[in-house]
């Protein structure tokens, strides 16, 4: 921790939003706590990654006059919208107090420059201590430690908890914010990671828009437990890959690749010692590693190659002999076109492998970028940089994103799920231009009889696209839907699933 400089700190906005609270805080409501300040976006994989260690914390000192506010202080303009942080806090299991810091007031008022940021205030309101980054759980344990034990001591702290805090509700769906989707080769069954329900369903299609449930994998508790597809348990499954007879899964907050056999219904864990971590140059064991967020995942002659979100990197898997490694990205958060190991990607989520070409979604720089198998170079048909998105369509070189997290390559055409603009694009790779399939259209707030654009529901935060018979399947994730496009009768609907 950097240790304070008994400064008081700057207060709360008046005006500002508040979630999971009874009411609006200023500094004063906080006087007779420590308080800890966490300056985070949801978009930012090491913000996700420190909120276990607040969970931690909070659970700890559930009984003491401490503390946790999020202040969001968002990157990308499509989170600058209440609805949608409101939806990233219920994603996330989110329980402390939220401020919205828009104009990124707090940002500039407590001097932060990094995503996350954490500052400590002692219960007079003094800044105590500030540090970014992640890995910082015991020294901001010992820290609340400290701070709770001088503030008893000089007896300026309440004598309880804080009393204000009042967790946003959130809606009961079948789905949960299903992330990615895959379907067999003879498009007859699809499988979808309902992710905050912890579990991977398996469908048989009925008919486009029709799914009969066939399995679900999983217990539905947060968990890393191998066996059977009824004991087995997940956390926060994304990405899905089919080999065979094996269904591949991220699962990402456990940090492992897990694997289902369809014919024995058993789920094992096939890489990944369960720690985050860097991972070694070379090869190694695959049940031996750390892995970082593994977010999706792909398949091409005996290789799985894995978009590792959390390292900026792209991993492969030698299926048969078990070793995994680096196969693409140095580890820093830029956009570089270079050689394999020397390129640089931000925070790759969506991965698809067509012919000599790795395609992936790299979405901290919204960007659409490509391994190419022959030459060994990592090259980028759309994006600019970390702070360079929009949503425009044209040639590659005017063409913007935001945020995209899915996608699905196929003979001479790439499709997006372009997560932050609610849209599915088309890259054309011989005309080099993008083109929207799907957007959201600006509409009124409150719908009236007779107004088509209230007709069709638009998709909310879609991670995934999967192509297959002339339609695009689509994980419309924040709606907790399953929706189907057909390309030809440019009609979106809603797949129904039906469970035994």
């Amino acid at each position: 921790m950097v240790e304070a400089y008994n400064l008081y700190a700057p207060d709360l906005p008046k005006e500002a939003t508040w979630l999971n609270t009874s009411k609006d805080l200023s500094l004063k409501d906080l006087k007779g706590y420590v308080v800890l300040l966490d300056f985070w976006t949801y978009c930012c994989i090491n913000c996700i990654h420190i909120l276990p260690d607040l969970k931690y914390l909070e659970d700890k000192y559930k009984n003491e006059p401490f503390l946790v506010i999020g202040v969001h202080s968002p990157k990308f303009a499509n989170e600058k919208k209440k609805e949608n942080v409101v939806s990233a806090v219920a994603r996330y299991g989110i329980e402390h107090p939220v401020v919205l810091d828009n104009n990124r007031e707090l940002w500039e008022a407590y001097t932060v420059r990094a995503w996350p940021t954490f500052v400590l205030l002692d219960g007079e309101g003094a800044i105590r201590g500030q540090v970014a980054g992640e890995g910082w759980r015991l020294q901001l344990d010992k820290t609340v430690e400290g701070l709770l034990k001088e503030g008893k001591n000089r007896g300026i702290l309440a004598k309880a908890p804080p009393q204000f805090i009042k967790k946003t509700p959130v809606l009961k769906s079948t789905l949960s914010f299903p992330s990615k989707i895959t379907l067999d080769s003879r498009g007859e069954y699809l499988y979808i990671s309902d992710s905050n329900h912890h579990r991977i369903i398996e469908s048989r299609f009925l008919s486009p828009d029709q799914v009969k449930v066939t399995e679900i994998i999983g217990s539905g508790k947060k968990g890393d437990r191998d066996g059977s597809l009824e004991n087995a348990s997940f956390n926060q499954p994304q990405g899905l890959c089919l080999v065979g007879d094996f269904l591949y899964i991220c699962d990402t907050e456990n940090h492992l690749l897990r694997r289902v056999d369809l014919r024995k219904k058993e789920v094992e864990t096939v890489a990944g010692n369960g720690r985050q971590g860097v991972a070694p140059s070379g090869e190694s064991k695959s049940l031996e590693i750390s892995l970082n967020s593994p977010w999706d995942l792909d398949y091409a002659e005996g290789y799985l190659y894995i978009a590792m979100a959390g390292s900026h990197q792209i991993f492969s898997l030698n299926i048969a002999e078990n070793l995994i490694r680096v196969f693409a990205g140095s580890g820093l958060e830029n956009i570089v076109d270079a050689s394999l190991l020397a390129s640089q990607m931000a925070q790759p989520s969506g991965i698809s492998i067509y012919k000599e070409r790795i395609y992936f979604a790299d979405s901290e720089v919204s960007a659409i970028r490509y391994i190419d198998l022959r030459e060994g170079e990592v090259k980028t048909l759309v994006g600019k940089g970390l702070f360079e998105f929009g949503f425009k369509d044209g040639s590659f070189g005017e063409a913007e994103f935001q945020h995209p997290l899915g996608i699905f390559a196929k003979e001479g055409e790439v499709f997006v799920a372009d997560t932050y603009n609610h849209a599915i694009r088309n890259l054309s790779l011989r005309e080099r231009k993008v083109t929207s399939l799907i957007k959201r259209e600006d509409s009124p707030r409150f719908c009236t009889i007779n107004d088509r654009s209230c007709e069709v529901l638009p998709l909310f935060e879609p991670n995934d696209v999967y192509f297959s018979k002339d339609n695009l399947y689509i994980s419309d994730t924040n709606n907790h839907l399953i929706r189907v496009f057909n390309l030809e009768k440019q009609t979106l609907k809603e797949v129904f699933l039906n469970f035994p």
